[in-house]
């Protein structure tokens, strides 16, 4: 069988003599023996610090030494990664007062609540309610939803995405904040961190399924259960009380309750110039906390380079999944086999086919990194604390999720137009005879939403890239028909299970790409950089300035 793909993927290729020498030897049976192996019941969906993480880690080590690299911190397979558990119980219907009649939020079904604070009570009492549009500060845009307003021990009520999500292009040109193409100011993250720094005590995002790129079953099962943050001197204190979703219909009864309307605001707040709407009623609501702190683990694995192993080409993945989560069908183990087992695997996929074609000049490193589903928390510590320095590390390629669906046309980069591993990477694509294509849902913000941004804005280029939805066998259609149904489907679900006739051809034809960049890389001495307008530009000149 392996063989057979092999030959597949090579008719694929049309190289010039030197790219066709490049190709790998990449085992599928590496591939599918990983991913089932970790997406198995035994691992418990791999969430960090359980039982199934310390199997997971002891798998990786093993399968990092067979694959012939070395230690990679300093002697040691792992980093540790500090982490702060926090499970949500005890938690109270939250209501809504102060209207024209109270509106309840049932926990779960209506709202979904936690905090970042490691203390052992949360309580809002009477927080007043302010609808802050889409919740965007950006002085360099011109736009403050926050605009004259103080929302100190206020619980503020935001919409998901960007103003112009609904708009059909994509890119700079497109709208102040790229069109449907999501920025960072789009994602759920950046609206809590805005809140915070704002003072709020509470931050609601309306969940809607469209902008947000994903069902309420996903922020139900993400939401829900143990939730995790990279411990800190302070606690998080500085974080607001109250982080949640509620569901739109209750949205709209909320603003109803309160004599505004709903769909009339949210087209205002697409506005430049939009205010801030106070909406008179007020929050209340508590739960209790249990609190763990331990620690969790990259691990780290290691190719010397041997004329300059200092400098870094870099292949990660994230190894962890959601652990236990809502049951369906009474499966309650969220495998993760595709999110991220696969992505796991090719790391060792990878590995096995540097050792088999040699050493490179510079190191080559494989991180598996811990708790991405919760934040990109593993990669965020690494990058503060890494064990290669940034400004020694040249570049690379992260890896969420591959194409099991079968060979495909086109290539995907996520947040194109930032970095010069794109062009590294389209003559490679085009001796594959396949294209790059357009993010086929850029209002999703893949590009914020793995563990390459944690690299990015520290400044490291890091290629965020793969399959399209061009299916060599049924075209974009079935292309399309496929990812929709794994999202609604399988997505943080207990669905997302190993499945023994996946395709593997369209994961080859990306691994290649992606073995062939990192080899150009790591045998030269080139340092890709950002293009002019990235926004991370400036720290890697910086970074790479003082690794001089």
């Amino acid at each position: 069988m392996r063989s057979i793909l092999l030959c597949s993927l090579a008719a694929l290729i049309t190289a010039t003599p030197a790219l066709a020498q490049q190709a790998p030897q990449i085992s599928v049976e590496t591939l599918k023996s990983v991913t089932k192996e970790l997406s198995s019941d035994a691992y418990e969906g791999r969430a960090p610090t359980t039982a199934g993480e310390t199997k997971t880690i002891d798998y990786l080590v093993k399968r990092f030494a067979a694959a012939g690299l070395k230690p990679g911190n300093k002697g040691q397979w792992t980093q540790d990664v500090p982490m702060v558990e926090i499970t949500a119980t005890n938690v109270s219907s939250f209501t809504a007062t102060g209207g024209k009649a109270p509106v309840t939020f049932n926990y779960r079904t209506d709202i979904v609540a936690g905090t970042y604070r490691v203390v052992p009570k949360i309580a809002l009492n009477n927080s007043e309610l302010v609808f802050v549009g889409y919740g965007i500060n950006a002085p360099e845009k011109g736009w403050n939803d926050y605009a004259g307003l103080d929302v100190k021990g206020k619980t503020v009520v935001i919409l998901v995405n960007d103003p112009d999500w609904q708009t059909k292009e994509a890119g700079a040109q497109a709208g102040l904040f790229e069109g449907r193409a999501m920025t960072y100011y789009g994602r759920w993250t950046y609206k809590f961190e805005e809140a915070a720094r704002q003072g709020a005590a509470g931050a609601i995002i309306v969940h809607q399924t469209e902008p947000a790129a994903y069902g309420w079953s996903v922020v139900q099962s993400s939401w829900t259960g143990a939730q995790y943050e990279l411990a800190a001197p302070n606690d998080h204190m500085d974080q607001s009380q109250v982080v949640g979703w509620i569901q739109l219909p209750k949205a709209k009864e909320l603003f109803a309750a309160a004599g505004k309307d709903f769909d009339q605001l949210a087209a205002a707040a697409k506005q430049k110039g939009f205010r801030a709407v106070p909406l008179g009623l007020k929050l209340s609501g508590s739960f209790s906390n249990e609190i763990k702190r331990s620690m969790s683990k990259n691990v780290i694995g290691v190719l010397p380079g041997t004329t300059a192993p200092d400098e870094v080409v870099l292949y990660s993945a994230h190894w962890d999944h959601l652990g236990r989560c809502d049951a369906v069908e009474g499966d309650d183990i969220c495998n993760g086999a595709l999110d991220n087992a696969t992505g796991t695997a090719a790391l060792v996929a990878l590995a096995e086919a540097y050792r088999a074609a040699g050493p490179t000049r510079r190191s080559v490193a494989f991180l598996a990194v811990t708790a991405e589903e919760s934040g990109l928390l593993g990669s965020e510590y690494y990058a503060a604390n890494p064990v290669f320095p940034l400004g020694k590390t040249v570049g690379g390629v992260n890896m969420d999720v591959l194409n099991v669906m079968g060979a495909v046309k086109d290539f995907e980069i996520t947040g194109a137009g930032k970095s010069e591993l794109e062009e590294m990477a389209k003559p490679l694509l085009a001796a594959q005879g396949r294209r790059v294509s357009p993010e086929a849902t850029p209002e999703s913000g893949g590009y914020y939403r793995s563990d390459h941004f944690s690299f990015a804005k520290l400044g490291v280029p890091m290629l965020s890239a793969g399959s399209g939805e061009d299916l060599v066998n049924g075209g974009t259609a079935a292309g399309r028909a496929a990812a929709q149904d794994y999202v609604r489907n399988r997505y943080h679900g207990p669905k997302d299970e190993y499945d023994p006739n996946w395709n593997w051809d369209g994961a080859l034809q990306d691994l290649t790409i992606y073995y062939q960049l990192g080899r150009q890389l790591a045998d030269g001495d080139a340092w890709p950089n950002w293009y002019p307008t990235a926004e991370f530009k400036a720290i890697r000149d910086k970074s790479r300035q003082e690794a001089k």
